[in-house]
């Protein structure tokens, strides 16, 4: 036997016990069914909060997950580019360095003296301005013993 014309027959029972009921025992019916309507509806909304919340909370978990992945990725990149500035100026700097040593030298003696820079003739002592012995010091002009020049 099916279960369909057992069913049939239930409702066909519940139907005509519901109209020959008294009106009180109506009225408790609904409120009940409200009741239990009220208290499904209830918690098929929380199921469905508490399922909306758990990915909520999965989703947020992988997010962390990747910005601190990512975070660390960003870290090593900042460095690395650090690293590279830093031998850059380092070499910037070498460069700088050697371009000051070059100048520099270059302002000393290499370059060739001109005309006017030559000696003549009448810049060559002769044997009237060699000192003698009397334009040598005694011991009566020194004033103290500063006054000795020390050779070498």
């Amino acid at each position: 036997m099916s279960a369909k014309p057992v069913k049939k027959a239930a409702f066909k029972a519940a139907k005509k016990a519901v109209e020959k009921a008294p009106s009180e025992w109506k009225e408790k019916a609904k409120d009940k069914l409200q009741d239990q309507a009220t208290q499904k509806m209830e918690e098929k909304v929380q199921s469905k909060v508490n399922q909306a919340s758990e990915k909520l909370a999965e989703v947020k978990e992988n997010n962390a997950n990747n910005v601190h992945g990512k975070a660390g990725d960003a870290k090593e990149k900042v460095q690395d580019v650090l690293l590279s500035v830093r031998d850059k100026l380092s070499n910037v700097k070498e460069a700088g360095e050697e371009f000051q040593k070059k100048i520099s030298s270059s302002n000393k003696s290499d370059k060739v003296k001109g005309v006017e820079n030559l000696k003549s003739v009448s810049d060559i002592k002769s044997a009237t301005n060699i000192k003698g012995p009397a334009d040598v010091k005694k011991s009566t002009d020194l004033k103290s013993v500063n006054d000795i020049k020390k050779i070498g």
